[in-house]
């Protein structure tokens, strides 16, 4: 795991500066799908995110209800000259790219042109072991290659330009670090080794291959192969810390060290493209997106929550399909929750940093807490209720007696000293409901500047309340 890294005073102050000129300057809301309060709490959370870690600027593009809703980006992109942020900026996607790699795969296999359970002896036979190891294999991280670039940083060997048929000599003609199909372990060799099935089969380089059969379709036009060159003046700049340090411009790998594990980048805009068609299952096949979105078990039946180049993961009990990315002076985090119709993709100019990642999943916390049906007076007695602790009080005719015993004058004073403080709520909103044990459970959530609370009610079938109690929710503080 990489360290998460805090920006030091001078620089969050400087930071601070830009926010107001960078929200008015890139906000683009194209669906009324997104509520503006929710638009609110989540520019909160970025900013907050970002002063935390330090990482200089964020893109975000956020999709609801299958359309884009939001667009966003923060902070500085480039820090000198200073540059604020804009949405239209392109970012490297690191790993991210690895799931194009796998939809390549995927359309030769379409057309016949191979099969995911196809030797990797079929394409490139010098290779260890290659008639024991399938190209499904090589996309979900079970064939036993060795990783050719395990570090959280670039080593002085990938300064130097090298082929992706070098990179093979070099660490896939190796002996494999397990049995295949025995283990998962993450290796960008795998996707190295696919990148080159797929310019053999099509007779086209690889990212040409992209652009014909994924970019275009899409209308990604702001896809670029940085294993090439580094981005251009007019995107964001890739920056790294040593420890707790100030930013430094990051080194970039040389030609070919990315080739098709973590070659790509675009804007935050043009990846949501690439999640909506996920979502609609309309680039491929639906077969296609079965296998993709399969997660691919070990030899002895154990999962691996992960398919062909993404995780299968449930967060916040909704199904997801999941990947981040790393390279040299960026991050990004990718999430896509397809039943829903819904994604977030974060991109980030810092590498070693956890910015990108805890932005997805508290904008995801957002934008699932959108309140549920609710009887009118149950939620206006859990508004009234907490108003009143706020003050040292209840109803007590509200609650019952195994209720009213918990309330003691100890617990009321607690609830008023600990709750006054923050005022009335920005947002009271309920976020579930269930029947249990013969009560009707009710969760809330409470939005304050500065905090969010979790309620919790158990209301018994006469209406009177058997439980009240509230939590904070965790809250990464500024420093």
């Amino acid at each position: 795991m990489r360290l998460v890294c805090k920006l030091d005073r001078i620089c969050s102050l400087i930071l601070a500066l830009f926010w107001v000129c960078c929200l008015s300057l890139n906000a683009q809301q194209s669906s009324p799908g997104l509520r503006p309060e929710d638009r609110h709490h989540i520019d909160q959370v970025v900013a907050r995110v970002l002063d935390s870690t330090g990482a200089p600027s964020a893109s975000v593009a956020i999709v609801k209800n299958g359309q884009l809703a939001y667009v966003q980006a923060y902070g500085t992109a480039v820090l000198e000259p200073r540059k604020p942020a804009r949405a239209e900026m392109r970012y490297s996607i690191g790993s991210v790219s690895k799931q194009f790699t796998a939809a390549a795969i995927l359309r030769l296999s379409e057309e016949q042109k191979l099969s995911l359970d196809d030797p990797v002896i079929r394409f490139l036979p010098s290779l260890t072991r290659a008639g024991e190891i399938s190209i499904r294999e090589l996309l979900s991280h079970t064939s036993g290659y060795q990783d050719y670039w395990p570090q959280d940083y670039v080593p002085p060997f990938m300064l130097v330009q090298v082929t992706p048929g070098e990179i093979l000599d070099r660490w896939a003609q190796k002996p494999l670090d397990f049995d295949p199909g025995t283990k998962w372990q993450y290796s960008n060799t795998n996707f190295v080794i696919a990148g080159l099935i797929v310019q053999k089969v099509s007779g086209m380089p690889f990212f040409e291959f992209l652009q014909q059969q994924i970019f275009r379709p899409l209308d990604m036009q702001s896809v670029a192969n940085v294993d090439e060159k580094r981005l251009g003046e007019n995107d964001a700049t890739g920056y790294l810390r040593y420890a707790l340090g100030p930013p430094r411009i990051a080194p970039k790998e040389a030609t070919g060290w990315l080739f098709a594990a973590a070659e790509l980048a675009m804007s935050a805009q043009d990846l949501a493209k690439w999640n909506i068609s996920l979502m609609n299952e309309s680039l491929l096949k639906q077969t296609s997106y079965r296998e993709m979105e399969r997660e691919v078990l070990l030899s002895n039946g154990q999962t691996t929550h992960y398919g062909l180049g993404m995780w299968i993961r449930s967060e916040l009990g909704h199904r997801a399909l999941e990947h981040g990315g790393d390279v040299s002076g960026f991050t990004a985090e990718n999430m896509v929750f397809p039943d829903d119709h819904t994604s977030v993709s974060i991109l980030v100019n810092q590498d070693v940093t956890k910015a990108a990642p805890e932005c997805a999943r508290r904008i995801a916390q957002v934008l699932f807490a959108a309140p549920v049906p609710a009887r009118d007076k149950a939620l206006q007695v859990a508004r009234t209720t907490f108003g009143a602790l706020q003050q040292g009080s209840i109803n007590r005719s509200d609650f019952t007696a195994d209720a009213n015993s918990y309330f003691t004058p100890e617990a009321l004073n607690d609830f008023k000293q600990s709750l006054a403080p923050l005022g009335r709520p920005l947002s009271f909103a309920q976020t579930g409901e269930e029947d249990r044990g013969g009560m009707t459970f009710r969760s809330y959530q409470l939005r304050f500047p500065e905090k969010t609370l979790a309620l919790w009610v158990r209301e018994m079938p006469d209406g009177e309340i058997e439980q009240y109690q509230l939590m904070a929710e965790p809250e990464l503080k500024t420093q």
